[in-house]
């Protein structure tokens, strides 16, 4: 039997190694691609960790994206405005065109004989003299006209300049915007997936929660409805109202409302309903108003968290906040402990 044995191939043993390294490089690829493609073994719990930090991932690309936003509708709205002052300038300078090219046709038309011939040979030289005095002056008004015009070329330049500057500020800005908008549709895309791993009943559980101390989120609304504590102005207690008005609206990133909020958006929102403008994104809030101390928080102060400032709640009262937490979760009260805090505004 031992006779019909086909041969072992010559090449079996390279064709193994070299199929191995391919499994083990693709193996290496995947894990590198993100973490929703991590060990499948993670626990229930390293999988809400990895989410918790994939979503402040996206979050803090969120506020850089509403920030590149804002800046690039202040670039569009400045390059609208240099075109049109450019465009009023143009026809100015059309005018003036116009206007020279009538003087030098008449002069054109006059010109053929020397000033003193045509003294000789006028029937009224009174009349000439007066005429030519007047032809003095409108020579004047040329030289005045062919100044004006080459001051509004000037200008005219300028405008173009500026305007190309502009122009190439909002291309560099829509650049940023993609490449945010990117980083935050791949974070949230992994969260997702790792999300997808959870059994619909934890799930749920996660999206009950907030984060970190996830379990206190519901005791955390039910006690600071309970303590409550006074407004300390009118227009603190507007914001405060709004948000209240806002509680069970989803998050949605880059929203300012009235349906839904990210985190800034959603502050940015309260306080306009007070009558305060405040800045778009959470570095720029920080900075909107007076910086108080976490020990003399305020109804209606602006709470800061993570070392990047890249989230944001409206300080209520009682320790607790009302916030838009993340995607997949609804606008709510919970405990500013919940995060680790960097500091706290108090708008003007």
């Amino acid at each position: 039997m031992a006779a019909h044995r086909r041969p072992r191939s010559k090449h079996r043993p390279y064709g193994r190694t070299a199929a191995t390294l391919a499994l083990a490089g693709a193996a290496t690829a995947t894990g590198l691609e993100g973490s929703a493609h991590a060990d499948p073994q993670l626990s229930t719990a390293q999988v809400k960790a990895k989410v918790d930090k994939l979503y402040h991932q996206a979050e803090a690309a969120t506020e850089k994206y509403n920030g590149a936003k804002e800046k690039a509708a202040d670039a569009s709205a400045a390059l609208d405005a240099l075109r049109d002052e450019a465009a009023r300038r143009t026809q100015q300078l059309n005018v003036s065109r116009n206007a020279l090219g009538s003087i030098a046709t008449a002069q054109y038309r006059a010109g053929g004989l020397d000033p003193a011939v045509q003294l000789a040979l006028s029937s009224d030289p009174d009349e000439y003299l007066r005429g030519s005095a007047l032809a003095e002056r409108a020579g004047f008004q040329q030289a005045k006209a062919v100044s004006r015009m080459r001051a509004q070329l000037g200008e005219l330049g300028r405008l173009r300049t500026k305007a190309d500057g502009k122009l190439a500020e909002l291309k560099s800005r829509q650049a940023e915007l993609a490449t945010h908008k990117s980083t935050v549709t791949r974070k949230l895309a992994d969260a997702e997936k790792l999300l997808a791993r959870l059994t619909a009943a934890e799930r749920a559980r996660y999206a009950a929660g907030t984060g970190p101390g996830d379990a206190r989120a519901d005791r955390a609304e039910s006690r600071g409805a309970a303590t409550a504590v006074q407004a300390p102005n009118s227009r603190a207690a507007a914001a405060i109202a709004y948000a209240r008005g806002a509680l069970g609206k989803p998050y949605v990133w880059g929203a300012t409302g009235p349906n839904g909020f990210d985190c800034s958006g959603l502050t940015q929102a309260a306080w306009r309903a007070a009558g305060v403008a405040l800045p778009r994104t959470t570095y720029t809030q920080i900075n909107a108003g007076q910086r108080v101390s976490r020990s003399q928080l305020a109804p209606g102060d602006l709470v800061f968290f993570y070392s990047g400032i890249s989230h944001v709640g409206l300080y209520v009262g009682g320790g607790q906040m009302i916030h838009a937490p993340r995607p997949g979760a609804d606008v709510r009260m919970a405990p500013i402990d919940q995060m680790p805090f960097a500091g706290a505004a108090r708008p003007a």
